[in-house]
């Protein structure tokens, strides 16, 4: 099953916590803090990996969740941090936000990675925050939550070539004649019901990526028939080889009526180089068609070739003219430049929702982090997230709310008691 679309959810993990330690050790009783801090969760990266094709493991896996880091230890032994978590993609993967439709990044190389969820950072532990003032704090740090993200996964073909036209024209008897590609045939439309890759061998050096895509049709780009979902397959190529088949009863309305399909769907399509040619030269009848169509296509301004799939006439030629014309066209550039990781919004800024009369919920990056990495049952804690309230400002935003002893405030998953 070929399968080029995919939505999955993907989520880092949790940096270890903190710990409140105190060193104890014969003749030191009173030896100082000690506590460890956790290690950092994993990551989560894409990686193109080229013995994958399609996104059909994505049909059974959706979900990919980082393993956590680990607590922080005594005697300031750092918690273990987790290993990334590697997902597995194929080339030409476009990745996309499935809630912004955002593209994240365009994965096209052997062991290009994007980085898609960082992992939390582990919590600090009580010796961080030891001063002269306060020599042995019970102040700790539980680990960063990790990132999670809905992604869209959408791939696209990367070919040399793309073989278009027609059902039934022969595109996938001529990749199976010039490749080790084994393509469906049959004598009926629609025998290619997936796109199929094949590599040509010119010279010891010298190869071509040639892709055969399903027939279109008139409409294709609006959905009918199998067009659409296979269109964006021709993307990537850098050109066409337009098949027309020479038993049609109008071989240069089919050749007309696929230009306009393609450049309905993507102007830059009608716009890329093609190589037309003229399939099934062995019958007689069609000897006799090529006469009068090849001076019609070629005042059109294409290059066009008699060729037989079945007695692989001027398939040779047909492949060193394609690989010329490739060495004419530049590369194409990937859809989007990888970015570079960054924080989508001000991680400083917070909103204050009123939810009724005596609840407000506190939304913001930055103080949602903090209340997670809080220790709620050590007073130290507490207290520094009280501060953390006041540097942010939601202190006063919230008093200007007009907050009062006794009123619920929730921040993140935490119901808060406001008290003065």
């Amino acid at each position: 099953m070929f399968v080029d679309e995919a939505e999955i959810y993907v989520q880092s993990g949790t940096g270890g916590d903190g710990i409140v330690h105190f060193l104890r050790e014969k003749y030191r009783a009173r030896g100082g803090p000690d506590g460890g801090d956790g290690g950092r969760g994993g990551n989560v990266i894409l990686i193109v990996d080229r013995h994958i094709n399609t996104l059909t493991t994505f049909r059974f896996q959706h979900e990919f969740i980082a393993d956590n880091g680990k607590s922080g230890g005594p005697k300031k032994m750092t918690g273990k941090s987790a290993d990334n978590l590697f997902v597995k993609v194929p080339a030409g993967t476009i990745v996309y936000d499935a809630h912004t439709d955002e593209v994240l990044g365009d994965l096209v190389d052997e062991g290009q990675t994007l980085l898609i969820c960082k992992g939390g950072r582990g919590g600090r532990g009580n010796t961080h925050f030891a001063n002269s003032r306060n020599q042995a704090p019970r102040t700790a740090e539980r680990g960063e939550p990790g990132e999670e993200r809905n992604l869209r996964l959408e791939l696209k073909l990367i070919a040399d070539v793309g073989l278009v036209g027609v059902p039934n024209a022969g595109k996938s008897s001529l990749l199976a004649a010039v490749t080790n590609a084994k393509p469906k045939i049959a004598d009926y439309p629609f025998t290619t019901l997936e796109p199929n890759l094949g590599v040509a061998e010119l010279t010891v050096d010298d190869t071509i990526v040639l892709a055969d895509i399903p027939g279109l049709i008139e409409g294709a780009h609006m959905g009918v028939g199998l067009g659409d979902a296979f269109l964006r397959h021709i993307q990537r190529t850098r050109i066409l080889i337009h098949v027309l088949d020479g038993m049609a009863e109008d071989p240069l309305l089919d050749f007309n009526q696929i230009n306009a399909e393609l450049s309905l769907f993507d102007t830059k399509l009608g716009e890329k180089p093609q190589l037309v040619v003229f399939n099934k030269m062995d019958l007689p009848d069609v000897q006799a068609l090529w006469e009068l169509l090849q001076p019609q296509i070629e005042n059109l301004g294409f290059p066009v070739l008699p060729v037989s799939a079945a007695s692989h006439q001027n398939l040779r030629e047909m492949l060193w003219k394609a690989y010329h014309m490739l060495q004419e066209t530049p590369l194409p550039e990937p859809i989007a430049l990888m970015p570079e990781y960054h924080a989508q919004e001000d991680p400083r800024e917070f909103s204050i929702r009123v939810a009724d009369d005596h609840e407000y919920v506190v939304s913001g990056k930055s103080i949602e982090r903090a209340a997670a990495m809080t220790w709620w049952d050590q007073p130290g804690s507490v207290r520094r997230f009280q501060r953390i309230l006041e540097v942010l400002g939601i202190d006063a935003a919230l008093r200007d709310e007009g907050v009062l002893p006794g009123d619920t405030v929730r921040i993140g998953e935490y119901s808060l008691e406001w008290q003065e």
